[in-house]
C-alpha cells in the first residue's frame, strides 16, 4: 500500500498575542497532518483559532512554538523571500472579501500572480484566459470588479489562486458573503478543482454546507482540535450533523 504524502504538517504549534497587558493564547499546542490533493474545512466558533490556524498554514503568521511544514519545508525557518517564494509558487489563497484590486480588469487580476513570478506577459495572458473559462467566466476577461456580481467576483478569486498551479488552494470564508445557490455553486467548483487537478484545498470555515464536499473536518474549539472526522463518518442531514454510529 502506498504511503500517504503529507502536505502540510502542523506540529505541536502554539501561538499567543499579547494585547496590552493581555496574553491571550489562540493555539495550545496543535498537531496536524493534511495529506496532499484532499479538501479539508477547518471549523469551529468565532474566537477557536480556526483562523489562526489557517494563517498558520499558509505562511501569513508564524507559532509561537512548534513548527509548520509545508511540503516538508519548515516554514518558520525561511527569510522573507524565501517565504515569498514558497506563497507565490505552492499556495494559492481565495479570501471572504474577494481582494481583487479594482482598477484592474479580471484577466489582469488572475494574471498579477503570474507576472510577479517572472512568467511572461503573453504566456500570462494565455493562461489567464484559460483559467477565467474554466470558472465559468469566458465572457467576463475584461470586467473590473465592480462590473461583476459577488458569485463572479469570487470566481475571479479562485482564478487567481490557481494562477502558479498550487499545490494548495487555502480558502478563507468563501462563502461568507455570497448567497446561498452561489455558495454552493463555488463550493462544487472548490471540490471540482481539488478532484481534478489533485490540488489540497483548505477551507477555513463556518459554512455547514462545506461538509458535503470535505474529506476531513477539522473541529477546532479554544485553541486546540477537538475532533477530525473522515467523510465516511459524518452523517449530514438538513438541520443535523452528527456522525455515524
Amino acid at each position: 500500500m502506498a504511503s500517504v504524502h503529507h502536505i502540510v504538517r502542523v506540529s505541536k504549534v502554539t501561538k499567543t498575542f499579547h494585547l496590552g497587558k493581555v496574553k491571550v493564547q489562540a493555539l495550545k499546542g496543535v498537531d496536524l497532518n493534511i495529506a496532499a490533493g484532499h479538501y479539508i474545512s477547518i471549523m469551529g466558533p468565532s474566537g477557536s483559532g480556526k483562523s489562526t490556524l489557517f494563517n498558520m498554514i499558509g505562511g501569513l503568521d508564524k507559532p509561537t512554538t512548534g513548527k509548520v511544514f509545508i511540503d516538508e519545508v519548515d516554514i518558520a525557518q525561511l527569510d522573507a523571500y524565501e517565504l515569498a517564494w514558497l506563497r507565490c509558487r505552492k499556495i494559492g489563497y481565495i479570501f471572504q472579501t474577494f481582494n481583487l484590486i479594482q482598477v484592474m480588469t479580471a484577466l489582469e487580476n488572475v494574471t498579477l500572480p503570474m507576472i510577479f513570478s517572472g512568467m511572461h506577459n503573453d504566456a500570462a495572458t494565455e493562461k489567464g484566459i484559460r483559467l477565467l473559462k474554466l470558472v465559468g467566466l469566458e465572457d467576463r476577461f475584461l470586467h473590473k470588479p465592480f462590473e461583476l456580481s459577488g458569485g463572479q467576483q469570487q470566481r475571479v478569486a479562485v482564478a487567481r489562486a490557481l494562477a502558479n498551479d498550487p499545490a494548495i488552494i487555502l480558502a478563507d470564508e468563501p462563502t461568507g458573503n455570497l448567497d446561498l445557490s452561489t455558495g454552493e455553486e463555488i463550493i462544487a467548483l472548490l471540490k471540482l478543482l481539488s478532484r481534478e487537478r489533485k490540488v489540497t484545498v483548505i477551507s477555513a470555515t463556518h459554512d455547514i454546507k462545506m461538509l458535503n464536499v470535505s474529506d476531513q473536518v477539522v473541529w477546532i474549539r479554544d485553541g486546540r482540535i477537538e475532533k477530525i472526522d473522515e467523510r465516511e463518518e459524518l452523517s449530514i442531514s438538513v438541520g443535523r450533523i452528527g456522525v455515524r454510529e
